[in-house]
């Protein structure tokens, strides 16, 4: 019997598997660099664009403060004029792209209504993470958020995964995990025993280099391939 056929909760990584962060991220900072340089940034666009990414590198996707950063190295201080204008360019764009990725909503609709209870591990905080659902209008589909503002650490560490597991009062084998990230997602998910999935449509996906990770235990191209191999269940056979 198919794994999947135990499944009653399915648990999405936000970023690259529900949305396309990644190319979010890129737009909303090419614009933020042409609108500094237009208030007075001394570096070139390239050159700005590559110590903005370094600087992500090194803090992480989802530091705030990383414009600050950024012009301290530029000028020695935050210039706020040249700030500002990078800042309001970035959100602009930020708040006007964010979109989930083809058959998200229609295939997250049809697995609420064949049953399944459905939540979101993310290393992003919660604000953010609620913000970017509530931006394309899918907070109300989903059953829970595990944040990094719930445990203090990121995925692979186990203990999303096991906040995961008590808010919604399953078996590991009961859950499928979609993600993208080989490491992050699968590898993760995996040592507690839980089903998963990779997102090979996702920014991490690399399905040529599985070799270096934790395999998942299926493979998805699209998300609404979910519906194929996803089948009905009786909401009353979870525990509430």
């Amino acid at each position: 019997m198919s794994k999947l056929q135990n499944i009653k909760a399915i648990i999405f990584d936000l970023d690259n598997t529900l949305i396309d962060f990644m190319k979010m991220k890129t737009q909303s900072i090419e614009v933020a660099v042409d609108a500094m340089i237009d208030a007075g940034l001394i570096y070139s666009r390239s050159e700005s664009i590559n110590k903005i990414d370094s600087l992500y590198r090194k803090f992480g996707l989802e530091y705030q403060k990383i414009f600050d950063v950024f012009l301290k190295e530029a000028f020695g201080k935050i210039e706020y004029k040249i700030l500002a204008a990078g800042v309001v360019a970035y959100r602009r764009v930020k708040e006007g792209y964010i979109e989930p990725y083809p058959h998200v909503t229609p295939t997250l609709i049809e697995l609420i209504r064949r049953g399944y209870k459905i939540g979101i591990i993310t290393d992003a905080p919660k604000f953010q993470a609620w913000s970017r659902l509530a931006g394309m209008n899918l907070h109300h589909y989903f059953d829970f958020v595990v944040s990094i503002d719930d445990t203090g650490v990121r995925k692979p560490n186990e203990m999303p995964f096991k906040a995961a597991i008590n808010k919604i009062k399953l078996k590991p084998t009961e859950l499928l995990m979609v993600g993208d990230d080989p490491k992050r997602d699968i590898e993760g998910a995996n040592r507690l025993g839980i089903i998963t999935m990779l997102a090979k449509y996702g920014y991490n996906s690399n399905i040529n280099n599985l070799v270096n990770y934790q395999k998942p235990d299926y493979i998805l191209s699209d998300i609404k391939d979910l519906l194929d191999l996803l089948p009905s269940i009786k909401r009353d056979s979870i525990h509430e």
